[in-house]
């Protein structure tokens, strides 16, 4: 079977929601493949996802790290292994269920049947589609969207989103060693990346919604590193060209 969809979740502790999650993406129609990269958690989510992978042979893959290394280089490694692998379309999202795996099938569409490059999954392109956060950090996550558009000039509304598919062709294009940051501002710079290479990207609305089990794993070190490292890597940019990296 050719592979062409796979879908990458890096976790730490979320023994609660992986086995739903895992079971509900692979219920969904068009064969996704599901990779967990997890750091090591104590509440022992990586020995669930073991005993699932024969439930599921050739579809659910696991990679398990030493420790908690954050959350961009588990997509690096991700992405690396999607590549490597011959992954046509590469999906990032949570597994809190924040992100709803329905609407990985309306991403996948955008891509493969509208022609874009890569699919954001939009809290922000038809307002403001949040449940179950307490208002100041609705507030705070749209203004901080609102923030890099206006740094870095992206025309995406939420810049800040965590729920994409990339084609294969932008992940080779880019070098993926020298993403900077590992946390919030992780997902920045590679939509920043993404638009500077000059791909098409496409904002899909969804409605985001807030986890009900397990915790949250956002702290202010995390959204620090995303507003002052949004200027470093607009300032970067400045003196930066952008040209796609030949990769095999």
């Amino acid at each position: 079977m050719k592979k062409e969809k796979l879908v990458i979740i890096p976790t730490y502790n979320e023994l609660e929601n992986i086995q739903d999650m895992i079971q509900t993406v692979m219920d969904l129609e068009g064969d996704f493949e599901l990779l967990i990269i997890d750091d090591n958690s104590p509440d022992g989510t990586a020995k669930v996802v073991k005993e699932l992978t024969s439930k599921f042979p050739g579809r659910l893959h696991l990679i398990q790290r030493s420790g908690k290394l954050g959350l961009g280089t588990a997509y690096i490694e991700g992405f690396k292994y999607a590549l490597n692998q011959g992954y046509q379309y590469i999906f990032e999202m949570d597994a809190d269920f924040s992100h709803d795996p329905k609407d990985l099938v309306r991403l996948y569409q955008a891509c493969a049947e509208e022609g874009n490059d890569m699919a954001i999954g939009s809290r922000y392109i038809t307002g403001v589609n949040v449940v179950n956060w307490p208002m100041g950090r609705v507030l705070m996550s749209f203004f901080a969207s609102k923030y890099v558009q206006f740094i870095t000039g992206m025309p995406i509304k939420d810049t800040t989103a965590g729920f994409k598919c990339y084609t294969a062709r932008v992940l080779r294009a880019m070098n993926l060693d020298k993403i900077k940051f590992i946390g919030y501002a992780f997902q920045i710079e590679m939509k920043f990346t993404a638009w500077k290479l000059g791909f098409k990207i496409v904002e899909v609305p969804i409605i985001f919604t807030d986890r009900t089990r397990g915790t949250s794993k956002m702290s202010s070190g995390i959204f620090k590193e995303a507003i002052f490292g949004v200027i470093y890597m607009k300032v970067k940019s400045l003196f930066k060209s952008y040209k796609p990296v030949n990769q095999t």
